[in-house]
């Protein structure tokens, strides 16, 4: 199992068979049986497969070719408009129109995407998160169509994989897990953990196409930078408050 997930690869070109219903719906179920915030199940998955709705999705995601390639397309949501209407129906106030009801279905969304993604490698399927979902977070819920207290938090396609793309780089260890309590550390330490990264010849390259000096600044320059990070966020931000998590 520890080395099958180790193989993990993002697809985004997949071949034209399509994904059985019955196959479809067994990874469904797996995910729809992940760890949840007080088993309220507060998250929904919307599943695209008809084209004309997927070239509808796709502006919201840049244009990138796997949402109108791929047999599946996947949008996890959190949702509190299910259990708000169930507590309701049944004499109950319920209190989750705010950040923090926002933050529990959000993770929970997550947690049962992760879990579809493993579900579905193991039977052979390729995936790949679109992080383009809380970009345009406002695009996507007018298309999908989806009703208070329910945002789009990740996107996923699916589908039988066309290509076998070199597995991307991942920091070592030591970057990442802290024993007992946060290491913070050294200018020494960060340059050991960000070396093998820096001197590979594939991020070499990164630098030189965008004319930077260092692979950092490909980041915080053009990737993801200031600008974008703040314009986006203001925009999700107002995107809660439309769909009433913010009251």
């Amino acid at each position: 199992m520890l080395e099958f997930l180790n193989q993990h690869r993002s697809i985004r070109k997949y071949t034209n068979q399509t994904i059985d219903n019955e196959l479809l719906n067994s990874l469904l179920e797996a995910a729809c049986r992940t760890s949840n915030t007080g088993n309220m199940q507060a998250y929904s998955i919307i599943v695209t497969t008809d084209q004309e709705q997927k070239e509808k999705l796709s502006p919201a995601h840049f244009n990138q070719p796997m949402i109108k390639q791929a047999p599946v397309v996947l949008t996890f949501c959190a949702d509190f408009n299910r259990f708000t209407k169930w507590c309701k129906q049944r004499n109950a106030d319920p209190g989750y129109d705010n950040f923090q009801s926002f933050m529990a279905t959000a993770i929970d969304a997550l947690i049962a995407a992760q879990t579809f993604c493993i579900a579905a490698e193991s039977a052979g399927l390729g995936i790949c998160y679109l992080g383009t979902t809380t970009y345009n977070a406002g695009e996507i819920i007018e298309t999908l169509q989806l009703p208070e207290l329910v945002v789009p938090v990740t996107t996923i396609t699916v589908g039988y994989p066309a290509e076998t793309p070199e597995q991307t780089d991942r920091l070592a260890l030591n970057a990442i897990v802290h024993k007992e309590t946060y290491h913070v550390f050294s200018e020494k330490e960060i340059d050991e953990i960000y070396s093998e990264k820096e001197n590979s010849d594939f991020y070499k390259q990164f630098v030189t196409e965008n004319n930077k000096e260092t692979i950092a600044q490909v980041f915080t320059d053009i990737r993801y930078n200031r600008k974008n990070n703040e314009f986006f966020s203001e925009k999700f931000l107002n995107v809660l408050k439309k769909q009433g998590f913010l009251k």
